[in-house]
């Protein structure tokens, strides 16, 4: 049985503040709880019957996991230059996807802790086929593009309650609880990593009961930005049109394609931020 975990920073226990996630002596605390907790996915879903893990580092740069601590067990997938984003390595061999240390949308709950989409500097808000996404659901369809199911996450509480609006059935272990984007009621790392073991066995061995999260195409992304520069630099790609100042849309035919236009969208909505695109020579 094949498992592939999707790992990121902001719902991970302990983090409350952005502070905490900056390049700094109190980054490399929560690089190390980071990893803590994406072993203790690894160690529920062997539990539970796994034969294989892979894990893609999904925060920043990708690269915070310390390999010379992951569960050697499990494979892990670093660095920022991909194709795919928070799923690189994804395909259709896998039997489900697994979600540790996410967190809500930018356009939900107001308590979910560190929210954003994808990029905090640029996405305001984003919709698939008319519907408000978070990152989650965003990576819930494209896997049910390969036809892997969603089976567990984990996070905060306003972010579990968000996420289960779409997968009423999913394995959810909450780490903390939402106060303010900037802060949390925080349980003990330790707790958490009991509560992220137990609920990812149970996940794996219920796996015959979840089914893809499926969207047929055509597939039609619309990006809000926070600023209409960033919006405008993306029409750079043809197939992208403005259809309000700060808001962007494209279709293509399967969901697939669409993530990888929609990754290359959102780095060019980044760069624009402040207005540094241009030429360069070699």
């Amino acid at each position: 049985m094949k498992i592939f975990i999707s790992a990121d920073i902001e719902g991970i226990s302990g983090v409350a503040t952005n502070v905490q996630l900056k390049k700094n002596d109190e980054y490399q605390r929560f690089r190390k709880l980071m990893t803590q907790e994406v072993n203790a996915v690894i160690e529920g879903a062997f539990n539970g019957g796994a034969t294989e893990v892979v894990v893609a580092d999904g925060h920043g740069n990708m690269s915070n996991i310390f390999i010379e601590d992951l569960d050697e067990r499990a494979r892990l997938v670093s660095g920022n230059n991909r194709v795919m984003c928070q799923l690189q390595g994804l395909d259709e061999t896998f039997d489900a996807i697994m979600f540790v240390g996410h967190h809500g949308r930018e356009a939900g709950s107001e308590r979910t802790t560190i929210s954003h989409t994808l990029a905090g500097i640029a996405v305001g808000e984003m919709k698939i086929n008319g519907k408000v996404v978070g990152e989650t659901e965003m990576n819930t369809i494209v896997a049910g593009g390969f036809d892997v199911p969603a089976i567990f996450i984990s996070g905060d509480d306003a972010y579990v309650d968000e996420v289960k609006e779409t997968l009423p059935d999913v394995e959810a272990a909450v780490v903390k609880y939402g106060v303010d984007r900037f802060a949390a009621e925080l349980i003990s790392p330790k707790q958490a990593r009991k509560e992220i073991v137990e609920k990812a066995e149970a996940a794996v061995r219920r796996i015959k009961e979840f089914t893809p999260y499926k969207v047929d195409g055509p597939i039609t992304f619309e990006i809000e930005f926070k600023g209409s520069q960033q919006a405008l630099m993306t029409t750079t790609i043809p197939s992208v049109e403005m259809i309000g100042p700060k808001t962007i849309r494209f279709t293509c035919d399967d969901v697939v394609t669409a993530y990888k236009h929609m990754w290359g969208v959102v780095i060019i909505g980044m760069a624009a931020t402040n207005g540094v695109l241009g030429h360069a020579n070699a």
